[in-house]
This record gives structure tokens, sequence and C-alpha cells, in this order.
């Protein structure tokens, strides 16, 4: 398969492309770096990435970012981070595909821990997780093409561990390899409408 993957840099997309490009042709997107960049929080870039890409059968986004900060201190505009870049932007991965991916195509994007297992500071990141799960279960029965679709939602990464522990006291780091696999599993499986988690 060709597979787009965005945000492939970071410890999740790493993951995610170690398992995933033993097997498969794979286009690394980023903001800054990568094969092609792309601000996915614009559907009109979105469109001309995939446009620029040619043919593939697979998406996955391990991009998104979130507004960590206490609630108190939050407005809209901070809240708007995480619903503007991690939801719409794998929101419009999906939007801008459903046309030019290949029949029975995938899209795999990328949530969390913080929506059922939250932390302070997280209220952001863990909306954006919540709004996650629920497109992907109804999208997939909206599907064309029998195209799928799924969300990945990791704990704190053990590559993480050292940058991120401080705030994710008590929990469990998971294995990265784990994580690659999740991803393998709805690129290569058959699952749809689906929130994996591993933890």
């Amino acid at each position: 398969m060709r597979i787009v993957l965005v945000g492939a840099t970071g410890d999740i997309g790493q993951a995610a492309r170690k398992e995933l490009e033993q097997r498969h042709e794979i286009i690394t997107v980023g903001r800054s770096g990568g094969d092609y960049q792309v601000d996915v929080g614009d559907l009109n870039a979105v469109k001309s990435l995939y446009a620029a890409v040619g043919d593939f059968e697979a998406v996955v986004s391990c991009a998104g970012d979130a507004t960590f900060a206490p609630l108190a201190e939050m407005d809209q505009e901070t809240f708007m981070v995480g619903l503007r870049q991690k939801v719409m932007g794998q929101v419009n991965l999906v939007l801008a595909g459903l046309d030019v991916i290949a029949d029975g195509g995938s899209f795999t994007l990328t949530s969390g821990v913080l929506d059922r297992d939250p932390i302070r500071m997280g209220a952001n990141a863990a909306t954006a997780n919540g709004a996650l799960a629920g497109f992907v279960k109804s999208a997939a029965i909206e599907m064309p093409r029998s195209q799928r679709v799924n969300v990945v939602s990791p704990g704190m990464l053990d590559v993480s561990a050292s940058r991120y522990g401080a705030w994710f006291q008590g929990h469990k780091p998971v294995l990265s390899h784990h994580v690659g696999l999740a991803y393998a599993k709805c690129v290569e499986g058959a699952l749809t409408g689906k929130v994996v988690i591993v933890d």
C-alpha cells in the first residue's frame, strides 16, 4: 500500500511508521518537514496535498495540537486550538480524502488517553479526543466505496515519559511497539468505526 502518514516525526508518528514501513510505502507529511508539508487545519491545503501525492490506499494521522493550561486560564481562542487542529485537522483529512482514496481505503486518526483518564490542564485535549471518538463511530456508517475510519487512542508513550511524565503522574507508559501495532491493525485489518485503545 501507499500510506500517507501525517505527523510522521512525532513520537506516535514514528511508532506508526516503524511498524508500517516494513510492509508498505510511506509518504511522510508534516507541518514543516517530511516529503510534503501541510496545515491540516486548512481543508483546501489538504486537498492540494492529496492531489500532489497521487494514488494512495491509506491515511494515518498522528497530528494535531491542543492547549495544555489550567481551565480557569482558558478562553475561547486557546480552547479552539484543540478543536481546530486536533479535531478539524484530522476530520479534514477524511473529508478531503473521501473522493480520492482507493476503493476500500482506510483513514486512521489519533486521539489519546485524556478523555477516559484525565489530568490537570488536559481539558482541551480531552475534549478533542472525545470528539474524534464520536466522529469515527458516526462517520463509519456513511463511508463510501467500502472505506473505513478508526481512531487510535494511546496512553503516554514510553519514549515520551521523560518529557511529559510529570504531567501524567501515576500513568503507566505504553510501549511504542504496541502503539505501532494498533496502527497496523487499523490499516491492514477490517475494523471500522472503532476507538482502538492502547494502555
